[in-house]
């Protein structure tokens, strides 16, 4: 297990350096914020007065040495616009992302499970066809429609929950039951059929002629053996909502990292971008690794060496 954590830290660093290689050209090359943020009638020497003080003048390889001697450091440089610690400011909004992300897969993961369980045991029964279909739409249904459409009912029309902001209990449950309903499809839908590949096998079969307790045959010998395709789909989930939270909290008006990115990226925030990818990208990695160490944990022939 050491050496496999060695390994996976030592192969993250790689894929942190490729990352901010790719973030940093990227963001360079789609304009100058210069403009942006200058009068449109800004004399020419003020603007390049301005590129030289925010070190937007130098080859672009210098600049990036630059920038990855001081993100070393952990520090990404000061926001363009807002002129505060991008990294700070994107530490900042991270709690609020998490506190949504979390929400939405724990609820997720508590009905979604259960569900799923249900629709293998009950196999083309009139339960199975109605949680399948009602999955299958809810995976299908855009996630920026489900949100608008939420909005216009409860909050418009039925004026019992807030549009947008956060704050309170009532400000989550929009935009978490948003997301939830997207990852439920897919929860219960792997879920359905990674009990249905185990419940035929003989180890079930035996521990079913043995007499024992159906619910104890179902969850233990059963669900145990069904939990890795599981946890790869919520280690699947967990990486849409940090990485595709952009759209919900753009809808509700959530104070999240997504929201702060978006903003960044309209007003080519250089360094904000770049904290907050670099963010993003340690807390995938990350959800990964726990991916993968609980693999082991589940199945004790998993090797991880």
């Amino acid at each position: 297990m050491a050496r496999y954590l060695v390994r996976r830290a030592v192969l993250s660093v790689v894929v942190l350096l490729a990352l901010t290689m790719l973030v940093f050209a990227m963001v360079n090359l789609s304009g100058d914020p210069v403009r942006l943020l200058l009068p449109p009638d800004a004399s020419p020497e003020t603007v390049a007065a301005f590129r030289a003080r925010l070190g937007l003048d130098d080859p672009l390889p210098i600049r990036y040495a630059r920038f990855l001697g001081a993100a070393v450091q952990a520090d990404f440089g000061t926001s363009i616009q807002l002129g505060e610690p991008a990294l700070a400011l994107v530490a900042e909004r991270l709690p609020a992302t998490l506190t949504l992300a979390g929400w939405a897969v724990l609820v997720a993961v508590v009905l979604g499970v259960p569900l799923g369980v249900l629709t293998a045991l009950r196999r083309d029964s009139a339960w199975d066809t109605a949680i399948t279909a009602l999955a299958l739409v809810g995976q299908s249904t855009p996630v920026f429609w489900v949100g608008v459409m939420s909005i216009l009912l409860f909050a418009v029309e039925l004026r019992w929950l807030p549009s947008s902001g956060s704050g309170t209990a009532a400000h989550l449950v929009l935009p978490v039951g948003t997301l939830t309903l997207f990852l439920l499809g897919g929860l219960v839908r792997v879920t359905r059929t990674a009990m249905l590949d185990v419940l035929d096998r003989a180890y079930v079969r035996t521990a079913t002629a043995k007499g024992q307790v159906r619910r104890l045959v179902v969850w233990r010998h059963a669900f145990r053996n069904a939990l890795i395709p599981v946890v790869t789909q919520i280690g699947l989930q967990m990486r849409f909502v940090l990485g595709g939270s952009v759209i919900t909290e753009t809808i509700f008006a959530w104070p999240g990292l997504g929201r702060l990115m978006v903003n960044a990226v309209y007003a080519r925030d250089y360094p904000v971008v770049e904290a907050g990818v670099f963010a993003v990208a340690l807390l995938l990695i990350a959800v990964n690794t726990l991916v993968d160490v609980s693999y082991a944990w589940l199945n004790p022939k998993v090797s991880l060496a």
